[in-house]
């Protein structure tokens, strides 16, 4: 289990606020929730399991290579239905390999790098650990949820991703609240780990509440060939969300994409970034956003960090107003430290043009209509050979929240 060293620097930063993002209160929240009787996924209420498609989280698992569901503290589901494929909870994975510590556990962040970090170390409850064998194809996505079951708790988890040397995986993760709550704390701590020639796609809905204050810490190691794939998804009504999730490409070849899709509403603060050190040779980034407020604030950052010769990285926001209040502010950042890197950005935020809505009402639309085609359009993700199922989630997960972005 963790270290006592772990446990003093956390110690050390349990006040250490974050870069970005407002300050919260932590101790307004119960991070020692009672824990909750096993279930499968279809005994969940009706209610439940329609929030649950909602996040990308299918109840009959099907197309599913396994499931995991994690309610407040309490692992109440957890199968595995592919060879090749393990899926446990953190708590479990640490008592069975001895190597998961010392190789992975607080290796690709910082225990101390700020307040919730600290908080996740100190009030630890359990989290997923998800590996695919080496050279092992799971075309199937692996479906992963945590959820928010009682008013005001804290949820801390720490979760593993490693995609052993030339194998595949697909992930998608909903994150939601039980539907009759509207307040909570999730804090996420996320470290993935792709092996040389290792694909790994991760795909992130997040459905909240209202007054759900959110704090994931996430950061990914790509070795050499390998390709990390991210998609984020946030067009829920949510308090605050702050995450700046981080890639280390340390192999030649090694690619990183970051897609996210984001709606702010009023009362909402979310600021959402990606940052990628292209550290060797060959390596790819591409940071892109779509983001949307109706009445919302809204920062996207990127930064791209060129530390090797022949890399190249693009940063990409385009931003959609559709209300007099709110915000969205662009703050791309680019940083060579060699010759022979080639790093770009380009933003652009707006509203709808009224061209483009006269001419769909020509066609016969109307102007709602109109107006919900040039919205769904401009939150499309272009999925880089992404499996029919997942590009299928992404725009499920677009058209439910039609109420919100129109």
């Amino acid at each position: 289990m963790p270290s006592q060293d772990l446990k003093k620097r956390a110690e050390r930063a349990r006040e250490k606020p974050a870069s970005f993002g407002p300050d919260l209160d932590l101790s307004v929240y119960d991070p020692h929730p009672r824990e909750l009787p096993k279930t499968s996924l279809t005994s969940l209420s009706k209610e439940e399991q329609r929030a649950l498609l909602e996040a990308g989280i299918d109840p009959l698992e099907t197309n599913r290579s396994g499931s995991y569901l994690q309610m407040n503290r309490s692992v109440v589901f957890c199968q595995t239905r592919a060879e090749g494929l393990e899926i446990l909870s953190t708590e479990e994975a640490l008592k069975r390999y001895d190597w998961l510590e010392s190789q992975y556990w607080w290796k690709a962040l910082e225990v101390d790098e700020d307040k919730y970090t600290s908080f996740v170390e100190l009030n630890w409850q359990r989290g997923y650990f998800i590996r695919a064998l080496p050279g092992v194809r799971i075309l199937r996505p692996v479906q992963a949820c945590l959820f928010l079951a009682e008013e005001r708790v804290a949820q801390a988890v720490h979760n593993i991703i490693i995609v052993e040397p030339g194998a595949e995986l697909h992930v998608v993760t909903g994150c939601l609240v039980s539907p009759a709550l509207k307040s909570g704390l999730h804090i996420g701590v996320s470290e993935f780990y792709v092996k040389r020639g290792g694909r790994l796609s991760f795909t992130m809905i997040h459905n909240w509440g209202e007054e759900v204050a959110v704090r994931p810490r996430t950061a990914t190691i790509v070795e050499e060939g390998g390709i990390f794939l991210s998609n984020y998804i946030c067009l829920r009504p949510v308090k605050s969300l702050q995450m700046y999730p981080t890639t280390y490409l340390k192999g030649e070849g090694s690619i990183a994409i970051y897609n996210n899709l984001l709606l702010a509403m009023p009362g909402s603060s979310l600021d959402v970034g990606g940052r990628v050190f292209l550290e060797a040779s060959g390596s790819r980034a591409e940071v892109r956003t779509r983001a949307i407020t109706k009445g919302g604030d809204i920062w996207t950052r990127g930064h791209l960090i060129g530390m090797a010769p022949n890399v190249r990285a693009h940063l990409e926001c385009q931003g959609l107003i559709l209300s007099p209040s709110g915000l969205i502010k662009a703050i791309p950042e680019l940083e060579g430290r060699v010759p022979d890197v080639q790093l770009s950005h380009e933003a652009s935020i707006g509203k709808i043009a009224k061209e483009e809505i006269e001419y769909l009402m020509t066609r016969g639309l109307t102007y709602e209509e109109a107006r919900a085609i040039i919205v769904r359009g401009f939150m499309r993700i272009r999925g880089e050979a992404l499996p029919q199922e997942l590009q299928r989630l992404i725009e499920e997960a677009v058209k439910a929240s039609t109420k919100y972005l129109l």
